[in-house]
């Protein structure tokens, strides 16, 4: 029974694996629809107003009546987005630049039904330890960082590297469950 009647027929518009398994846990029937868009940042766009707006857009993508979720995971540090690797080299680079260091991970979400939509984010910092070359090497040699933005899956291999969230774990994994939960209450 879908825990939330009053939205029917639900569309998840990701090709993220990691939101397919989240919603599915919820107990949540949906479809999924891949979005083609050009996630390209703006100049000067802020990272929060990035991740919304990928979110609307991959929303508006959705070629669907049903209640539509769509959802967008930026990692930041400073106002710098690191998106996902272009390739290993640049992985190695992004690991570098989080090691040590706080960052910040927006996820932007869009929940449209009908002619409303809500469009929000969720951002939770997340604390890395030093990291050493060779297990930065190691955890690429894993090819997990490939399609990750920040080149890290904290629900994966690179658990160990964190040190401390402050906020929604769920969020970092790619999908607020707390808020999705309240948007669709809300609608």
């Amino acid at each position: 029974m879908q825990p939330y009647p009053a939205v029917g027929k639900l569309v998840l518009a990701s090709g993220s694996p990691r939101r397919r398994e989240m919603l599915a846990a919820l107990g949540l029937a949906f479809e999924v629809q891949v979005p083609q868009i050009d996630e390209t940042p703006r100049p000067g766009e802020p990272p929060r107003a990035f991740a919304e707006r990928m979110a609307a857009e991959k929303a508006a993508a959705a070629e669907t009546d049903a209640t539509v979720i769509a959802a967008d995971t930026v990692v930041v540090l400073g106002d710098r987005i690191l998106g996902k690797p272009a390739d290993e080299n640049h992985a190695r680079a992004m690991l570098r630049m989080l090691s040590g260091k706080t960052h910040e991970v927006v996820t932007g979400i869009c929940v449209r039904r009908g002619g409303r939509q809500r469009v929000f984010s969720v951002s939770t910092g997340v604390v890395f330890r030093v990291l050493e070359p060779a297990e930065i090497d190691a955890y690429i040699a894993t090819g997990c960082p490939m399609d990750k933005a920040g080149a890290y899956a904290i629900q994966g291999g690179a658990a160990h590297m964190v040190r401390a969230i402050e906020g929604s774990y769920t969020n970092v994994v790619g999908l607020p469950l707390c808020e999705l939960h309240e948007a669709l209450i809300s609608l």
